[in-house]
């Protein structure tokens, strides 16, 4: 059997190597998003967290006949979630043939699925050790350098991956939420567009691309994004109020209390789009119901322990009942937007997030959070 490549000594030769990068020179478009009672609430991206590898060889896997059984026995198991017996006829199938990437590569799903993830890069490594020009193994391999936190090196790969095959939306779709939580805002949306070209149906990616544009400060097509991601997902609850903050900056109360509306709809318990409803309503000088929306945010972050959020409710709600008797009131200046993200998922995440949605998974393709 081959010797394995340690990761460091893997990523000191993948890092030689040069790769693709789309030229994306688009001026910044700075606006400030925090004006009067402007709200920012940005949900996590969530990441794609499933591997990548084919069900069946298309063609002869390996010229060693007890190679190639063993390891399509390795793939019906694997296919029956039979992983034990699957990493057995894997490895039976590497003995008859040391330089079988896909059963290396099979092994690493295995692994990153246990959650044995350094053992997962490993066996990731040795696959595009012996096949260079494998898509999915560098694919995999991005995920988990992702989930370890070696973001620079998991984009590397993921662009690796997308060098050889540039129709993986799994690997634009991590590759933009890695450029994302690297700061790289150009370089992630240019990712997501390059994905949603490939797929508009997917969710999560419209999600993503929106926390990206919102962060950037390009409040219009974000407010787009989240509309086309609310459209396939109306669900998700995140997008709603990402989506409510950005139309209050718009000056668009009405629809904005409405988003809200629908955000506390999908997710009841989320203290801080009560707390956002709450200043907008106040805003609004509707003081009824900002109090009411004001109180349940109070209520939902005390049982979370979380005083500091607390005591600024507190605040607020002396305030308000100082005013009641005031026909118009003014708009308080502890009156600023929660900027407590959501916990929400896939992410995506998430994007992105969710704050971006987490990245997807190993490749057969299972989708979490573009």
């Amino acid at each position: 059997m081959s010797k394995k490549l340690q990761p460091l000594q893997w990523l000191n030769w993948l890092f030689k190597v040069t790769f693709y990068r789309s030229p994306v020179q688009q001026k910044l478009l700075l606006r400030l998003l925090f004006a009067s009672s402007a709200f920012l609430v940005l949900s996590t991206p969530t990441i794609i967290n499933l591997p990548e590898s084919k069900l069946l060889a298309e063609n002869a896997i390996s010229q060693d006949l007890e190679a190639a059984s063993f390891f399509q026995q390795g793939v019906m198991r694997y296919n029956r979630k039979d992983l034990q017996g699957a990493e057995y006829a894997f490895r039976q199938a590497l003995q008859h043939d040391p330089n079988l990437g896909a059963a290396r590569n099979y092994l690493g799903n295995i692994f990153l699925q246990q959650n044995r993830l350094d053992v997962a890069l490993q066996e990731y490594a040795e696959a595009v050790r012996v096949n260079p020009n494998f898509s999915e193994a560098y694919y995999n391999l991005g995920l988990v350098l992702h989930r370890q936190g070696e973001k620079e090196a998991a984009i590397t790969a993921y662009r690796q991956s997308l060098v050889i095959d540039s129709t993986r939306v799994a690997a634009l779709y991590n590759l933009g939420l890695a450029l994302y939580e690297q700061g790289q805002l150009e370089e992630a949306i240019a990712a997501y567009q390059q994905a949603i070209n490939l797929d508009r149906t997917n969710a999560n990616i419209y999600f993503n691309l929106a926390i990206a544009l919102q962060k950037q400060g390009q409040i219009e097509p974000a407010i787009a994004g989240y509309r086309q991601a609310l459209q396939l997902n109306p669900q998700n609850a995140p997008a709603y109020n990402n989506m409510a903050s950005l139309l209050a900056i718009q000056g668009q109360a009405s629809e904005s209390i409405s988003a809200y509306r629908q955000a506390i709809r999908q997710n009841p318990k989320n203290a801080s789009v009560y707390y956002n409803l709450g200043v907008i309503l106040y805003n609004q000088g509707d003081i009824k119901n900002a109090s009411r929306a004001l109180m349940r945010s109070h209520n939902i972050y005390l049982n979370q322990g979380n005083i500091e959020q607390v005591e600024k409710i507190d605040q607020l709600m002396q305030q308000i009942a100082q005013k009641k008797e005031q026909l118009q009131p003014q708009v308080s200046q502890t009156a600023t937007p929660s900027q407590t993200p959501d916990s929400t998922s896939n992410v995506v995440q998430t994007p992105e997030p969710q704050t971006p949605n987490q990245p997807e998974t190993p490749a057969n393709p299972v989708s979490v959070e573009p």
